[in-house]
């Protein structure tokens, strides 16, 4: 059995772990990455495709709805503004969010504290969040509640108030919030390495803004971004729960179906291009232990590659766990990361005392992926886990609304959904060989922590 092979069986089934010889040797790279005989892949069985007949789309005054019937009496409404950093600058970046939480300060028909007593009687919450290629106004309550929230819901969306005194206080809180982001390494990490991964992209900007660009922004800009982008044909709305269709498109056309209708058009964004500059930023902080992300960019996410390029990232997740925190005791945090957006990217994380050597065991296990072929047969398992992680992951409500928003605006449609199960039981082994060559490759690297411990050239060559 080759060493692939029991490598997968452990991730699948930990009591087998011990059984998976190492290539490191004690942290140090191999000399050469052993090379299997390459294995001829056989052909995946065909995994029907279950189809959702409890879910529906249909258009009210313009606005499309998804809507997924569910016997609970748990009602989700999550409406996604188009755009995200699409529509951001450098100075207005964290507009959009900012807008929707000042909306919370009142509007015409609950102006000031009546809109936060009307929302206590209700017992239920509406939120925002801030994404690349979106942002979500979000609510959440039960079906008996659903007339008397939708009304607040809506009206923050329709008539905010938008005092001065309010935003203000809305601005101010989130300068400081944002300001925070310096104490959290963790969270300064990622803001820098977007901004290095994805320099001359719209990713490479803060959904939430920064302090600098929060700073800038007036209430004109807010009022001007209301009127003019709080328009139909960004909206797409997604509802999930127990409530008939004519009871939706009631609540829906008599409040955002009487918004004007717009001229925006969604479009998956470019894939990134060339990018110029140095691929390493170091920045030095005296902390603990040290931070790396290095971030790889991936095609869209309607892409045919996406699904070997998850099953490659779980496979490659399993490899540096086992060997980077279980055997060799390097660190506490290690992790492949996927980042699912229009243009998909994902990452290699770590936090160490000891960068050099762990660099050094990481890249052998991404070498190892890039030039040995798995047997397909034996990805059997550790797809099966993966299938059940991403679905307990996504069983909630809101996560439901999010799955089916993301098949419909990066796929086309959110059926495409439906398929999920079926692409990735059909990965072979020599598509994750190919799909980690073609992706996983020219990392952008963000580093904090202590410059002396690192290599700069490591980091480079990784």
């Amino acid at each position: 059995m080759t060493r692939a092979t029991l490598l997968l069986l452990a991730l699948a089934c930990p009591a087998l772990a011990a059984q998976v010889p190492s290539k490191t040797g004690g942290g140090v790279p191999p000399s050469g990455v052993e090379k299997s005989v390459p294995v001829v892949a056989p052909a995946a069985p065909l995994t029907p495709v279950v189809h959702d007949s409890l879910t529906t789309r249909f258009t009210v005054d313009g606005i499309t709805v998804i809507h997924r019937r569910t016997n609970t009496s748990l009602f989700v409404a999550n409406l996604y503004l188009l755009g995200g950093v699409h529509l951001a600058t450098p100075q207005t970046a964290g507009l959009e969010p900012m807008l929707l939480e000042l909306t919370e300060r009142g509007t015409r028909k609950y102006p000031g504290e009546a809109l936060r007593r009307a929302m206590a009687r209700t017992g239920s919450a509406i939120g925002v969040a801030a994404a690349d290629d979106y942002t979500v106004f979000g609510l959440r309550t039960t079906t008996d509640r659903v007339d008397s929230t939708w009304s607040i819901y809506a009206d923050r969306l329709l008539a905010p108030s938008l005092m001065p005194a309010d935003f203000e206080f809305v601005k101010q809180n989130r300068i400081a919030a944002l300001a925070q982001r310096a104490d959290d390494a963790d969270a300064q990490l990622e803001y820098l390495s977007d901004s290095v991964a994805f320099a001359g992209h719209a990713y490479a900007l803060s959904s939430v803004g920064t302090d600098r660009s929060v700073s800038s922004l007036t209430l004109d800009q807010l009022r001007e971004f209301h009127r003019t982008q709080m328009v139909k044909s960004r909206m797409l709305l997604v509802i999930v729960g127990d409530l008939p269709r004519a009871r939706i498109e009631r609540l829906v056309g008599s409040t955002l179906g009487t918004l004007p209708e717009g001229t925006y058009r969604w479009q998956v964004p470019d894939a990134l291009g060339p990018r110029s500059g140095t691929n390493v930023h170091i920045v030095s902080r005296r902390l603990p232990t040290n931070y790396i992300l290095g971030q790889w960019s991936g095609p869209p996410a309607g892409d045919a590659d996406v699904p070997a390029l998850r099953v490659a990232n779980a496979v490659l997740q399993g490899m540096l766990f086992q060997e980077v925190r279980s055997r060799l005791n390097l660190t506490y945090a290690v992790e492949a990361r996927f980042r699912d957006r229009g243009v998909t990217a994902g990452g290699l994380y770590v936090t160490t005392t000891r960068p050099d050597e762990t660099l050094r065991v990481m890249k052998a296990q991404l070498r190892f992926l890039q030039e040995e072929t798995l047997r397909t047969e034996a990805l059997g398992p550790l797809v099966q886990q993966f299938i059940t992680e991403y679905f307990l992951d996504n069983e909630t409500s809101g996560a439901q609304a999010d799955f089916l928003a993301r098949a419909e605006l990066y796929r086309g449609d959110f059926r495409a959904g439906d398929r999920f199960v079926a692409e990735l039981r059909a990965v072979t082994g020599e598509d994750i060989r190919r799909v980690v060559n073609k992706y996983i490759n020219n990392l952008r690297f963000t580093y904090l922590g202590n410059p002396s411990q690192v290599n700069r050239f490591a980091l480079m060559g990784f």
